[in-house]
């Protein structure tokens, strides 16, 4: 009897386990672990509606972009993400061989040339160089585009971030760069920015969230920003309004990717195609200040519509391969003026 009782205790053992090996499975199926460098405002909008709609629980990590590439570095062997959401597109294709081919089905529905052209990273929301402009402080300014804030008016009054340090100022150095003088190694683009500099008058700000800040608080007049935080203003009714240069405004995409043979790879490409519907982008576009790139997505009234700016392309491959050597050129500029 003993020797029964001990194999009924052992089967009952064995069953139980078999049963928790089964519940952990059928978990699994139900979860999806996304790494984010993402902003609160957006993961606390965006994955609740994936979760609801998928019946799928996310685990999230938040980190900024260059943590999260070590980490998905370090598990490349063993991935425990499903999913990297968010990131500028240049630093998925520098590390490539982190991520899952996959192009969504709803990839066909954003505008053109902003789709998914590597085959691993997605773009989603897109951002770009704006001028923010204090309308209590403008009077009778002209602020129109680049050109215009060389305004001998405007001296010591232009908010701007260093570009060595702030990946916008990077970003509207580039612009302009693009829009003043065609290309990145052309005379007439570097002459601007030189001009701009003198401008500047020796004022930096500490990073480019002081930029905005300082505009809105009417320390300045106009700053060197981007989108995002802009059209934040705009929607709380500060004394503000956006101006898209005029020369042309150049938006870089943010992206996100599946993780290279990622655990949950199903809803991993479930997660993919839920960011590109048109209800995740209809709330991109109304409930939150990131710019959307599905064809027929909703705007909010304090967003300009895309017909409405003269966007121009940028080689963002070479701006990759050539980072070091325009950040020297203009800390070279910046160095000889000041």
């Amino acid at each position: 009897m003993k020797k029964i009782s001990i194999l009924l205790i052992a089967c009952m053992l064995v069953t139980g386990l078999l049963s928790g090996c089964g519940s952990n499975e059928s978990g699994s199926a139900n979860k999806l672990v996304v790494y984010s460098p993402n902003s609160e405002e957006i993961i606390k909008t965006i994955i609740p509606m994936f979760e609801k709609k998928t019946g799928i629980t996310v685990e999230l990590v938040t980190a900024g972009t260059g943590e999260i590439i070590k980490r998905l570095q370090s598990e490349k062997q063993n991935p425990y993400a499903d999913v990297m959401f968010g990131g500028s597109m240049a630093g998925y294709r520098e590390n490539a061989v982190l991520f899952e081919p996959y192009v969504s089905p709803e990839d066909a529905n954003l505008i053109e040339g902003h789709r998914n052209t590597t085959g691993f990273a997605t773009p989603y929301i897109s951002d770009g160089s704006v001028l923010l402009v204090n309308k209590n402080l403008i009077g009778d300014i002209k602020i129109e585009g680049y050109a215009d804030l060389l305004n001998p008016e405007l001296k010591g009054k232009i908010a701007s971030a260093d570009p060595a340090s702030s990946s916008s100022a990077f970003a509207q150095l580039t612009n302009m760069l693009k829009a003043m003088g065609g290309d990145y190694e052309n005379p007439k683009g570097w002459d601007y920015v030189g001009k701009l500099i003198e401008n500047l008058d020796g004022k930096i700000a500490s990073g480019s969230g002081a930029v905005h800040k300082s505009v809105a608080d009417g320390e300045y007049i106009v700053g060197l920003t981007y989108e995002d935080p802009s059209n934040t203003y705009v929607r709380n009714g500060a004394p503000v309004e956006i101006v898209y240069p005029k020369e042309g405004a150049v938006f870089l995409d943010a992206a996100s990717a599946i993780v290279k043979d990622a655990p949950r790879m199903d809803n991993a490409k479930k997660f993919i195609d839920f960011i590109l519907s048109k209800e995740a982008q209809d709330a991109f576009g109304t409930q939150l200040t990131n710019r959307p790139l599905r064809q027929d997505t909703k705007l909010g009234d304090y967003m300009t519509p895309y017909e409405k700016i003269n966007m121009i392309d940028e080689d963002t491959d070479h701006v990759s391969e050539h980072k070091s050597e325009i950040i020297e050129h203009y800390i070279s500029i910046f160095t000889n003026i000041k």
